[in-house]
């Protein structure tokens, strides 16, 4: 009987992106195993397991957060991948996020909702964190805006969020704010509930992660940057797999960094946020019912603007004509149904407002330069 690799997997389940991580293992394990798997539940701050240090395994895979548990993953001399960035200096290959997209990310969808007014909230604990913001501002910076930050300063809970509430006070509104984690979100949502500031209306918050149920127990409810943690786990299991059964021996240090998800938009930034009415009633209504073959003449009627008007306005408030627009939010769901279902072409086209399939097929990929099907097998992972 062929040796079953024995792997541990050293992976914090206490959040929706380490929970994933662990799913994105299993798949491949199912595809590629069997293997013996030594799993428990953890958060960022568990320990090494006692007996994993006499332990005769093949492998690890692990989320690390101090020096203690990098220390015993060095001393085990086994193959480990590692899948949490930090401060800590670590000699093994690491598979996890592209965090410089995270930021750039979030900028695009505040402008695509007409903000010209932004903000960021920052978590200096971790390298990613000040990745995330910086991408962020820096984005905002090149589509002309200025990003005022804050930081937190680990003060006791009440002195925190009155600091929070004084800094969104001040703020001009309508205003698009970027926490950094879902945590840091959370707090900024009850800020604005104490001082008595509408959300999304005059403050619209994403954060990222897209943590379940953090996002879900906010007030109101929390937009997010998914991470595509099932991704990060099937591909570190793939290159564990592939270094135990000396394949290919990874290089110390090498870098796999996968490109976040969507945003799952919530009612936290669920806004169009433009001071001109009838183009917020246009970007509304654009955005409501853009996969139901309207034409921009539906939406200058909607909005009580001659056609060369709504084309004016739009083009100089979002930089998009209503046409551009209304492509936008089509081929959005077109990308979002190609990777989370196993709809036909046809089918797509249908529920995408696409009167022919093979229009909508080549015109998908003069914009992403990927047919449907190669779209579907390289991002639906």
């Amino acid at each position: 009987m062929p040796t079953i690799p024995q792997v541990a997997i050293l992976v914090d389940t206490s959040r929706s992106y380490g929970r994933d991580i662990v799913r994105g293992i299993r798949r491949y394990v199912v595809e590629h195993g069997p293997w013996s798997l030594f799993l428990e539940p953890r958060d960022l701050s568990s320990s090494f397991p006692d007996w994993l240090q006499d332990w005769n395994g093949d492998g690890i895979l692990a989320r690390t957060l101090d020096k203690k548990l990098l220390n015993h993953l060095k001393a085990s001399k086994l193959p480990v991948i590692e899948l949490r960035t930090s401060v800590l200096q670590h000699p093994f290959p690491f598979v996890g996020m592209d965090n410089s997209l995270i930021g750039t990310r979030v900028a695009e969808h505040f402008r695509h909702r007409g903000f010209q007014r932004f903000a960021c909230c920052l978590d200096d604990s971790e390298a990613f964190f000040i990745e995330r913001s910086e991408r962020f501002r820096q984005a905002v910076s090149e589509l002309g805006f200025d990003c005022p930050v804050f930081q937190p300063r680990r003060k006791n809970w009440d002195q925190h969020q009155q600091d929070l509430v004084a800094w969104l006070q001040a703020l001009p509104k309508p205003v698009g704010i970027f926490a950094v984690n879902d945590q840091l979100g959370f707090w900024v949502l009850d800020a604005a509930r104490r001082a008595g500031i509408a959300v999304p209306e005059e403050v619209a918050v994403v954060g990222a992660e897209n943590d379940n149920m953090l996002c879900e127990t906010a007030s109101p409810p929390l937009s997010s940057v998914r991470l595509r943690g099932q991704a990060v786990g099937y591909d570190a299991a793939r290159i564990l797999d592939e270094w135990m059964s000396k394949k290919r021996i990874p290089q110390a240090g090498e870098k796999h960094l996968h490109p976040p998800g969507d945003i799952a938009v919530r009612q936290s930034s669920d806004i169009v946020a433009v001071e001109d009415p009838r183009i917020a009633t246009a970007l509304r209504f654009i955005r409501q019912h853009a996969t139901e073959q309207i034409d921009v003449n539906r939406v200058a009627r909607e909005a009580a603007l001659s056609r060369t008007v709504l084309e004016r306005r739009m083009k100089a408030l979002i930089g998009r004509s209503p046409g551009e627009e209304i492509n936008r939010i089509r081929f959005a769901a077109v990308e979002k149904l190609l990777t989370q279902t196993n709809l036909t072409l046809d089918a797509i086209a249908a529920r995408c407002g696409f009167t022919h399939p093979q229009y909508m097929a080549e015109a998908f990929r003069k914009r992403t330069s990927l047919t449907p099907g190669e779209f579907r097998r390289t991002k639906s992972v």
